[in-house]
């Protein structure tokens, strides 16, 4: 590994899924504040967010590659919503979301800090909930706490209960932080995340 890897992230959900990579980096808090705006088309504004986080903490390093993720997903009346923040609007968010399907949509930057360049995508991923009464959606966030997740609920965890029906490319990017598009981005920017490394067991 020639060059340095940061992720522009706190998530404890996307510094789990960087680690299935095997690749050395170290997470930096972004610096801002996420702001949803209803007048701009989803994948335009996880994009957006994603370079923003990314960029946010660019001047602290010379040669490295810093990584920026954002998510977000549109509801049945075409709102786009993120993390709901608290119990009460998890389960207002599940509620609105059971029975009907909703299409994610994840933002991820990579910032190559020596050369400038900035490579810049999104993946969409769709789910479909299955009917849920309002005891097993209060149930559901008591037990998983998902309210630091955009859509309430946690994939790798008890939130696969909730699903009737999922759809898209690379399941990662629900989580948070798409794996296949950034393998092929990391590429890009010279780092192959299947090159031998010193002190890999064989």
């Amino acid at each position: 590994m020639s060059r340095t890897l940061v992720l522009a992230s706190t998530s404890p959900y996307r510094q789990q899924l960087l680690r299935q990579l095997g690749v050395p980096f170290a997470a930096v808090a972004p610096v801002g504040d996420e702001v949803i705006d209803q007048q701009v088309a989803p994948e335009l504004l996880v994009k957006h967010l994603a370079l923003q986080k990314a960029n946010s903490i660019r001047d602290r390093f010379d040669d490295a590659l810093i990584i920026g993720s954002d998510q977000v997903f549109v509801d049945p009346r075409g709102r786009i919503l993120g993390k709901p923040g608290n119990a009460s609007a998890a389960c207002r968010q599940l509620k609105m979301m059971a029975g009907h399907t909703h299409v994610f949509y994840t933002g991820l930057a990579v910032v190559d800090c020596r050369s400038g360049q900035s490579l810049v995508d999104y993946v969409p991923f769709s789910v479909t909930l299955r009917p849920l009464t309002a005891e097993q959606i209060d149930y559901y966030v008591a037990e998983e706490k998902p309210w630091d997740c955009a859509g309430s609920f946690k994939i790798e965890g008890l939130g696969i209960s909730l699903m009737e029906r999922m759809e898209g490319e690379d399941y990662s990017s629900l989580i948070g932080l798409p794996l296949i598009r950034l393998t092929t981005m990391l590429a890009e920017c010279g780092v192959d995340v299947l090159s031998p490394r010193p002190n890999v067991c064989r």
